[in-house]
């Protein structure tokens, strides 16, 4: 069973995230970032607890704390990445992101409620518009229902809610073996009648 952080100023995930890169196969690996929901009184990072020595922040939260020299230590030695909030409009922030691709290791999408399907659409925006070759990992309200469709659009990694259970997850990948519509990971089959 997960053993997610409670911690009042982050958003619990599971212990362990799927990684499933382009080309590759599904697998599990230990969940090593915190999620900061930025809600710091100082502005400040959280305390990285339970081992984990990276950090995902709002990317509000980025956009006013950026210059300070901390964060930009921390940023280059690949502690730091951001995640986008669901309403977020990436397109308006296009310089910082092409900035934040020679600093952040990861890159997330935040689902608030898994009926929001906003964070597909940040994704897909990163891997055709902005050229994203990183890890892009989905968060927040995610569940086995959204795997498929989120490594369609451009998701390789993804930090589900506690309460999902990750055998189950890793068998979503194996339910079709036939595409009938183009995705970032590769084309649509041609059918032969």
């Amino acid at each position: 069973m997960s053993q997610a952080n409670h911690s009042i100023n982050t958003i619990p995930a599971h212990d362990q995230i799927l990684y499933f890169p382009k080309g590759g196969q599904p697998s599990l690996a230990p969940n090593e970032w915190l999620i900061s929901n930025g809600s710091q009184d100082e502005g400040g990072l959280p305390d990285l607890e339970h081992g984990k020595h990276n950090v995902l922040v709002p990317f509000a939260w980025w956009v006013q704390h950026h210059q300070e020299s901390d964060i930009q230590a921390k940023a280059k030695a690949g502690q730091i990445g951001v995640w986008f909030a669901a309403d977020e409009d990436i397109l308006k922030h296009a310089d910082l992101i092409e900035q934040g691709k020679k600093v952040w290791p990861l890159v997330a999408a935040h689902f608030p409620i898994f009926r929001d399907g906003r964070s597909f659409s940040t994704a897909a925006l990163l891997r055709d518009r902005f050229e994203w070759t990183g890890e892009i990992r989905a968060i927040g309200d995610v569940l086995i229902d959204q795997l498929l469709q989120g490594a369609r659009v451009g998701f390789d990694s993804f930090a589900l809610r506690p309460d999902q259970k990750t055998d189950v997850a890793l068998k979503q990948f194996d339910l079709f073996s036939v595409t009938t519509q183009n995705s970032w990971r590769d084309k649509r089959a041609t059918l032969s009648i």
